[in-house]
């Protein structure tokens, strides 16, 4: 079995920090590096970049609603056209970045809100997925599995990359479980590398107990999440020693 695991990061901005991204680089195959529009700045940017470089970790692009203060969660009214725009727009500011470091974007992967809407809403996704197709159209989309994310992908020829997430609860429809509810988010790291072990067996446990099919290619641990580290730490020993290869993502989709 094979598996790649992903972490948003580049969130700092300024003179404040958030994750413990060099730390957590050392577990995972594939980043998410923020463009600068809910999280991230020009420098930070770069520092990321620099260092997945060095790490031999593949980067994504993380595009995000323009939502600072809300760090990308809240939703915002948006055409098929606007979502597009606002895309390439983040791709290409990151693609400076990567191009610098002479390495090229693996994949995009929306972050929180624009995310969550593009998994059900058919005109997000699509102009989401017809921004990559335009930029890069080796492009990896990664998406929840049955999303209108990976439809759209399929739509306009790219390569998809069905994602689990560690930490968060899901419903019975295999969607996540709002963070405004309880329970949202899960801490316990124990629990989340239970989690991670049951994906890759093709199968999670749901808020309400049932146990669900899944089948995903990569697994995203929050780079938010107080105590990452050592929590990918432990998700990457428990994947070893279970003999799940953590490959990068693009051996995994072709």
């Amino acid at each position: 079995m094979r598996i790649d695991l992903n972490s948003d990061m580049g969130e700092s901005y300024g003179r404040y920090t958030l994750g413990e991204d060099a730390e957590v680089m050392r577990y995972v195959t594939s980043i998410n590096v923020a463009c600068g529009w809910h999280a991230g700045d020009p420098a930070v940017m770069r520092q990321t970049v620099a260092a997945a470089k060095a790490a031999g970790v593949r980067v994504g692009a993380h595009p995000s609603y323009p939502d600072h203060l809300g760090f990308g969660r809240r939703e915002m009214a948006l055409t098929r056209q606007e979502a597009r725009d606002y895309t390439l727009y983040q791709i290409g500011a990151l693609h400076a970045f990567v191009t610098a470091q002479g390495i090229r974007l693996q994949h995009v992967k929306a972050h929180g809100a624009f995310y969550n809407v593009a998994v059900r809403d058919r005109e997000i996704a699509l102009g989401i997925a017809e921004a990559m197709a335009e930029f890069d159209p080796r492009l990896i989309m990664v998406g929840l599995p049955d999303s209108e994310l990976l439809r759209a992908a399929r739509e306009v020829g790219l390569r998809r990359a069905r994602e689990g997430f560690a930490d968060r609860a899901y419903n019975e429809n295999g969607t996540l479980v709002s963070r405004s509810l309880p329970g949202a988010v899960i801490h316990d790291a124990e629990v989340v590398v239970a989690r991670v072990l049951a994906m890759v067996q093709g199968k999670v446990t749901a808020v309400t107990g049932k146990v669900i099919p899944i089948t995903v290619e990569t697994v995203c641990l929050h780079g938010d999440t107080p105590g990452v580290a050592a929590l990918a730490r432990k998700v990457r020993e428990a994947l070893e020693a279970a003999a799940v290869q953590v490959v990068h993502l693009e051996s995994l989709v072709g």
